[in-house]
């Protein structure tokens, strides 16, 4: 009887969890396809249209650190049920006509993320140890899958079905309230961090070498996916394809995620060393890039595209396995996930406006790209330290 009760309460957590990652990434990719609407509709320069796209990961950067600290607080089951309302509101807010509304929605809907996304890997830790691999992988294919289907039907939800922008971003308040009420029994069991158990200061985490190497590998591979989630439209209309296939090509990068982060989390949970899988990430990633910056044939662009989704599914999902693959417990997990997507995000936050000004500049993809390829190889030579079996 009590195993069957433990069972059964595990399972609604998974849903719990499953159900928050549905609405971890839909309302940021949504908005790249629409951003030409938008900024015509509210008179946006190009600048300020790349601020709808920089300021969630600001807003990730600025408050992944201070998740751990709320948890410690109020316990991670209410921060998780707070933060779920503040990213509803957020949605609610974001679809109103007004830059105001825009801005401010869109910095609730930040603020919210990030303290889940900090937050859930030490909770898969903490109440799946024997599943981390399995329960990471569910959670990562989950947030994935709906993040390329929002990318994929956010304008013909705002064109041929008539929605416009803003009611193409206010269907996302669906999944979110939806996550509220399957999270609901959650609450009532809320659990504090244990402060008896030995955690590392934040000190002592800013001076590991393999704190940083984690932060960084987060961080560039996040810049890499965010910025071409940014641009990666734009690039191709310039590359002559069609608006409508863009906004498929950048869903087609998203669903290529879903296997490859999958299946990297369970391998990666049964690995001693992750070495070769950070080659597969970091190689894969290297050679689609060069594919998108070296032709303007749409069969090898495709196959480019797909080898950015492995890739990037790959390296997504060791960042994440990193935080409780490099910890000895929960809270140790929650506290290297903060720093790693506090310094992660902020570097993920430079990089649409950084390739958007290196364009300007230069007048051509070409320097921009460049730009993403050395971070590649960057990427590689951090993500080989932290694929070492070393703890914090």
């Amino acid at each position: 009887m009590k195993n069957r009760t433990i069972t059964r309460k595990g399972f609604f957590l998974g849903l719990g969890i499953l159900f928050i990652a549905t609405i971890l990434r839909a309302p940021i990719t949504s908005v790249a396809p629409l951003i030409g609407t938008i900024s015509s509709d509210l008179g946006l320069n190009s600048a300020a249209a790349g601020m709808i796209s920089t300021t969630p990961l600001l807003a990730f950067a600025l408050c992944s650190i201070l998740a751990p600290i709320s948890e410690r607080k109020i316990g991670i089951e209410k921060v998780l049920f707070l933060s779920l309302i503040g990213l509803s509101i957020g949605i609610f807010l974001r679809s109103f006509s007004g830059s105001f509304f825009l801005y401010f929605g869109t910095i609730l809907i930040g603020i919210s993320i990030a303290h889940c996304n900090v937050l859930i890997p030490g909770l898969i830790k903490r109440d799946f140890p024997e599943k981390v691999g399995l329960i990471t992988g569910i959670y990562s294919v989950t947030m994935n899958v709906c993040g390329a289907l929002a990318s994929g039907i956010s304008l013909p939800l705002a064109t041929k079905l008539h929605l416009g922008w803003q009611g193409s971003l206010r269907v996302w308040l669906v999944l979110s309230m939806l996550a509220l009420v399957f999270w609901l029994p959650q609450v009532r069991s809320t659990t504090k961090m244990d402060l008896s158990v030995s955690t590392p200061k934040q000190k002592s985490l800013i001076k590991s070498s393999l704190a940083w190497k984690i932060s960084l590998f987060m961080g560039i591979q996040s810049l890499i996916f965010y910025t071409l989630i940014a641009w990666m439209p734009q690039l191709f209309l310039q590359k002559n394809i069609d608006g409508e296939l863009t906004g498929w090509l950048l869903t087609l990068l998203q669903l290529f995620l879903v296997p490859a982060t999958f299946l990297v989390s369970i391998i990666a949970g049964r690995l001693a060393e992750q070495t070769i899988l950070v080659w597969l990430g970091a190689g894969t990633i290297f050679i689609g890039l060069l594919g998108i910056m070296l032709t303007t044939s749409l069969p090898i662009i495709v196959i480019s595209v797909i080898l950015l989704g492995i890739g990037g599914g790959c390296c997504f999902s060791l960042s994440m396995m990193f935080f409780s693959l490099r910890s000895k417990n929960s809270a140790e997990a929650s506290q290297i996930s903060g720093m790693a997507q506090s310094v992660g995000y902020l570097l993920a936050a430079s990089g649409p406006l950084l390739f958007g000004l290196l364009h300007d500049l230069s007048h051509s993809w070409i320097s921009s790209l460049l730009v993403l390829l050395a971070l590649s190889v960057v990427l590689l030579y951090v993500g080989l330290g932290a694929s070492k079996k070393v703890y914090l």
